[in-house]
């Protein structure tokens, strides 16, 4: 297998972030997925910069890529859950949340990461989606643009829910160099398409890919094996379009057995390989996650 894959730092929330960098290098990870927020980077702290160049240096000495994840819960509002966001109608709030984005750019700069990701936020009730999705351009160019000036690939994720919810509303988005976050397991959510067939139709535009195990229509991050996720297909349909970058692993509910699922997710991943003789070790892990 072709395929480099990370591990979501949202999925090891309680653990010290260099604990976790070391549990995915030891598990035999390519990369990270580094969700910044509170204890992970922090991207608020008035070291930032500083503490940005010591992880750049400890990725470097464990031979981690990474791509930066901008979906912390509570990091902009302690009182609300992924607020502000580019949809709100505080222009106030809308900033704080582009500010947010152009530091994480600078963060990814700083680690030379792949991609940074990100999504578009939920209208609150009685907010016109005409005047959200004029909202959501404004932040989108702005944070799309600061991006690529930095040399860094702005990508955003539709989110099952959210104003930006589908592959095609991505797809309708007129934003210079904005790429796809593709959420493999949200295309199960939403029911738009088998998430195979959309890593074959979106090849060109995706700069970063994650995956989970989901049940259809349910917007539950699972470990491989507990839903209804064809991962077999998802990495034959990667390696077949030569997707080269980060396949991120987000198991995001799973920090309280980080220690385990790290190398347990790896494991899995590993064993899917399709067509071709399964081995005797790659039986055995198959058995434990069925």
């Amino acid at each position: 297998m072709t395929l480099r894959f990370a591990y979501n730092t949202n999925g090891a929330a309680n653990h010290r972030l260099d604990d976790a960098l070391h549990l995915i290098k030891a598990a035999g990870y390519d990369g990270v997925a580094l969700t910044l927020d509170i204890h992970h980077l922090d991207p608020f702290a008035e070291t930032w910069a500083a503490e940005a160049g010591r992880v750049a240096s400890l990725l470097e000495r464990l031979e981690l890529a990474c791509v930066i994840e901008t979906g912390a819960r509570f990091l902009l509002d302690p009182n609300a859950k992924h607020e502000p966001t580019l949809v709100t109608a505080d222009a106030a709030g809308r900033a704080r949340r582009v500010g947010f984005l152009k530091r994480a750019v600078e963060i990814g700069a700083i680690l030379s990461a792949e991609a940074v990701s990100f999504w578009a936020g939920v209208p609150k009730p009685g907010v016109d989606h005409g005047e959200a999705r004029r909202w959501l351009g404004e932040g989108l160019h702005e944070v799309a643009a600061f991006a690529t000036q930095a040399g860094i690939v702005p990508c955003l994720e539709p989110e099952p829910g959210m104003l930006i919810e589908t592959l095609d509303d991505y797809a309708a988005l007129d934003v210079p160099g904005l790429k796809l976050a593709l959420d493999t397991g949200h295309c199960l959510v939403t029911g738009e398409r088998e998430p195979a067939a959309a890593v074959r139709e979106f090849a060109d535009r995706t700069g970063t890919v994650a995956i989970e195990d989901m049940k259809r229509g349910s917007h539950i991050h699972l470990p491989f094996g507990e839903g209804d996720m064809d991962v077999p297909g998802v990495l034959e349909a990667l390696e077949a379009v030569g997707y080269g970058k980060l396949v991120c692993v987000e198991l995001s509910r799973e920090s309280h057995r980080a220690d385990v699922m790290i190398p347990q997710a790896l494991d899995y991943l590993r064993a899917c390989r399709r067509p071709g003789p399964v081995l005797a070790g790659e039986q055995e892990t198959r058995r434990q996650w069925q």
